[in-house]
C-alpha cells in the first residue's frame, strides 16, 4: 500500500514537474520575442540591400543592421550611410550615403560633386568609379539631406527622384553591420575636401 501511494505521489509530482517546465518555457518564449520586438522597433532596423547602387562598401544582396538610435541626438553626418524611406514610394527602404547636408547648395559637374561656393570637389574615395555627367544645383532645404549612391552610375538616388530630400523623419537609422553573407563593419567615412 505504501508502495502504491509513493508511486501515485510521484506521479503527481512529474505532472505538476512537467506543467512547471512547460509554463517555464512558455514565459522564455513570450519574453523573447517581447524582446525582439522591442528591439527591432526601437533600436535595431533590418535591412536588405537590393540593388547594386552601393557597391563596392555595401554588395546586392547583403542584409544589415542599422542604429535607430543614431540621430535622437546628432544629425546625419556628410559621409554617413542611411536607411531611410524612399521619398517617392515610401513603403521602400533605401540605403545611400549623406552628401548634402541642410541649407546646402550641392552641383555636380563632370561628376565631381562640389558643396556650396567651394572650388574643390569632395574627395570620395568610397566611389565604385568616377562618376559621370553634370547635375544640379541642389539647393537641399532645412531638415533634409541630399543622398546618392557610392556606385553613382548605376544608382537611382536622389538626382533622378521625384521627391528629391530626404527628411529627417524619413531616415530610421545609420547603417552599421552587415551580417549575411558574411559579417563586417560599414564604412562610414566622411568625403573631404
Amino acid at each position: 500500500m505504501k508502495d502504491m501511494n509513493n508511486s501515485k505521489n510521484n506521479n503527481e509530482k512529474e505532472k505538476i514537474n512537467v506543467k512547471q517546465e512547460i509554463a517555464e518555457w512558455a514565459i522564455v518564449f513570450v519574453l523573447a520575442i517581447v524582446f525582439s520586438v522591442i528591439i527591432n522597433t526601437f533600436v535595431l532596423i533590418n535591412a536588405r540591400v537590393p540593388s547594386a547602387s552601393m557597391e563596392n562598401n555595401v554588395m546586392t544582396g547583403d542584409r544589415l543592421f542599422g542604429n535607430r538610435l543614431s540621430y535622437i541626438k546628432e544629425d546625419p553626418k556628410r559621409g554617413d550611410i542611411v536607411i531611410f524611406r524612399y521619398p517617392d514610394d515610401e513603403t521602400q527602404l533605401f540605403i545611400k550615403r549623406v552628401i548634402g547636408l541642410p541649407g546646402e547648395t550641392v552641383m555636380i559637374i563632370d561628376g565631381k560633386v562640389y558643396i556650396d561656393d567651394k572650388t574643390e570637389p569632395l574627395n570620395e574615395p568610397y566611389l565604385a568609379q568616377e562618376m559621370l555627367g553634370t547635375f544640379g544645383p541642389y539647393e537641399v532645404p532645412e531638415n533634409a539631406y541630399f543622398v546618392m549612391g557610392d556606385n553613382r552610375n548605376y544608382s537611382l538616388d536622389a538626382r533622378f527622384w521625384n521627391n528629391t530630400y530626404v527628411y529627417k523623419d524619413k531616415i530610421l537609422g545609420k547603417a552599421l553591420i552587415r551580417y549575411y553573407p558574411s559579417i563586417g563593419k560599414i564604412e562610414n567615412s566622411a568625403p573631404v575636401y
